[in-house]
């Protein structure tokens, strides 16, 4: 299926409230088709055409296809409301250009980290670095039609906690990408609940603000009503 990118007219002047979002991975596992295929707008993309210069660090076990590669970083949006938008930022796979991570963090909500269950090894690394941002982030399986492993399975390969969510997707699919950005804005949500909760429950005032909850579940709701239902999603 062909990603699509939909004509919309330019951002609102009522537009004030930003919202960053961050889709990281391993090298070819679709982070520039996932945003491509959500943005409501062309996304900015710094793709470059592979060359042989780059084939000694650029490793193409599974992607033997892949022809361009993204340098910087991809960009889409989602307007949410007249006054909420959802900026999306694609971080590139590759480890050269990794040194650009820790700035597209600054500032985000939340992560999507996209894997290929091919090679499950390369997003070792993003998951290592949010941790140690402390940034919150859900686990996406791309559909490259390989070999099915079991939900266990994919928790144990990357080490993940039962309480980062873990969902399957199609980066190619509007619907889908939209389902994944969903789950982590409704995981967002929770843990910004439970820290008010925890919070309140220890008297502090000052632990969490009460405008971390609606921050991040309006984007949700806004998301929920132009995305399938969990069970119409692949």
């Amino acid at each position: 299926m062909d990603s699509a990118t939909s004509d919309r007219a330019a951002l609102s002047d009522t537009a004030d409230n930003g919202l960053k979002i961050v889709v990281v991975g391993g090298f070819g596992v679709g982070k520039t088709t996932m945003v491509r295929s959500v943005s409501e707008i062309r996304p900015l993309n710094t793709e470059e055409t592979m060359t042989r210069a780059g084939e000694a660090v650029d490793h193409l076990d599974g992607v033997q296809a892949k022809t361009s590669t993204t340098v910087a970083f991809d960009f889409g949006r989602i307007t949410l409301d007249a006054r909420s938008v959802l900026y999306l930022f694609g971080a590139p796979g590759q480890e050269r250009f990794w040194f650009l991570w820790d700035r597209l963090f600054s500032g985000t909500l939340g992560a999507v980290v996209l894997v290929d269950t091919r090679r499950l090894a390369d997003s070792w690394y993003a998951i290592d670095r949010l941790e140690h941002h402390g940034t919150p982030f859900i686990v996406a399986c791309n559909d490259f039609g390989g070999p099915l492993h079991s939900e266990q399975q994919i928790r144990e390969a990357l080490d993940l906690s039962d309480d980062v969510p873990l969902v399957e997707c199609d980066a190619r699919d509007r619907s889908s990408s939209k389902y994944v950005l969903i789950t982590l804005v409704e995981h967002l949500a929770a843990l910004s609940a439970a820290r008010l909760s925890a919070a309140d429950t220890a008297g502090s005032e000052t632990a969490v603000s009460e405008a971390a909850v609606p921050e991040v579940t309006a984007p949700a709701a806004a998301l929920a009503a132009a995305a399938p239902t969990p069970e119409s999603a692949p």
